[in-house]
């Protein structure tokens, strides 16, 4: 009895043991196996040097991506054409409700006023009149002339640094010397540069006249033909300039309109012409353009330094801008002559015009 009891309790004791044998060998069966599905798992410890993969999509946060550059240039490229502009002012260009004075005026009644006072501040003046410049520094802000001479604002040889801002200038049709004309709104007759900024601009027929300066967001327009005493049409530009100027002309972000009939005369709304000298150094670039027999004269043959970028060309006067075209005289070979990034109101991009 004793012996068939120790029999029974040996074969309890193997089967515990198997048991515990099987149990073991599963459990370890079951790693490997789960060791062996895991992604990247090479059986060694260390961990892997794999990067984990990249978010699907850009965070909230991220930048939109720019656009595909040109090659070897950094720059997005141009697009081959841009909305259509209906009108100065609605597309971001001066007009009546950003140029002129910003305050209150007092009127004066100067007549043809000389100005010999260096530094001098005219301020706040209705001018009945005109100003011819004989000094240095000379300011004229936030004022009004009203012309009956050849000029609203003139700067002699000799003297510099004229700024005219926020100023209002026209004149009287009918009133002027030569037959009732009226010609040069401002004037630099002087050997440097002179700033117009801001200024509304009428009537005059060559408004803004000068070989060197910073015109910019200038609103002209209504310019008005009239025949000289010889007879002729007097030509007519919003901005004209007769070459051989010494120093740069900056010409940006400008509202520059011709509505003149050609047969009266009309030329330009930018007239770079080599007249008394060659034309170099100028920067036209954002400006609206319209009018004239064309609404640019590029300098002619010679010309240099001319960079004509991102204009709008509009096609408020003429189809093409101006009544024979967008522009002419354009020297396309000139060292540093650049055109590019110009259009029409319509959102067309306008190229280059053959050289002349």
């Amino acid at each position: 009895m004793t012996q068939h009891r120790r029999r029974l309790t040996a074969w309890l004791l193997a089967g515990v043991v198997l048991a515990v044998v099987l149990t073991l060998y599963r459990a370890d069966r079951t790693a490997m196996n789960e060791h062996e599905a895991a992604p990247g798992a090479t059986g060694s410890a260390a961990p892997s040097a794999t990067a984990p993969p990249a978010p699907s999509s850009p965070p909230a946060t991220s930048a939109p991506p720019s656009p595909t550059a040109s090659p070897g240039t950094g720059e997005p490229p141009p697009a081959s054409s841009a909305p259509p502009c209906t009108s100065p002012g609605t597309c971001g260009f001066p007009d009546a409700s950003t140029t002129g004075p910003r305050i209150d005026l007092e009127r004066h009644d100067t007549g043809n006023m000389s100005v010999k006072k260096d530094g001098m501040v005219i301020k706040g003046w209705d001018i009945r009149g005109s100003l011819d410049i004989y000094a240095n520094d000379v300011t004229v802000i936030d004022s009004r002339i009203t012309s009956t001479n050849w000029w609203g604002i003139n700067l002699r040889p000799g003297f510099s640094g004229l700024k005219v801002l926020h100023t209002t200038i026209t004149a009287v049709p009918g009133k002027g010397p030569d037959n009732g004309g009226v010609n040069y709104a401002v004037s630099n007759m002087g050997g440097s540069s002179i700033e117009v900024g801001w200024c509304d601009i009428s009537v005059f027929g060559n408004a803004l006249s000068m070989g060197q300066g910073d015109l910019h967001d200038n609103y002209v327009h209504d310019l008005v033909a009239f025949r000289n005493q010889g007879g002729e049409w007097q030509h007519t530009d919003a901005v004209i300039s007769g070459g051989g100027n010494k120093g740069r002309l900056t010409i940006r972000r400008n509202t520059l309109l011709n509505s003149t009939a050609v047969d009266k005369g009309a030329t330009a709304a930018v007239g770079l012409f080599a007249d008394t000298g060659v034309v170099s150094s100028v920067v036209v670039e954002g400006n609206w353009l319209a009018g004239g027999a064309y609404a640019l004269y590029g300098g002619g043959p010679g010309a240099t330094g001319i960079q004509v970028t991102d204009n709008v060309f509009s096609t408020q006067y003429h189809p093409a801008s101006g009544a024979y075209g967008t522009a002419t005289a354009w020297n396309a070979g000139g060292a540093g002559n650049v055109w590019k990034g110009n259009r029409m109101s319509d959102g067309r991009p306008v190229e280059p015009p053959p050289a002349s």
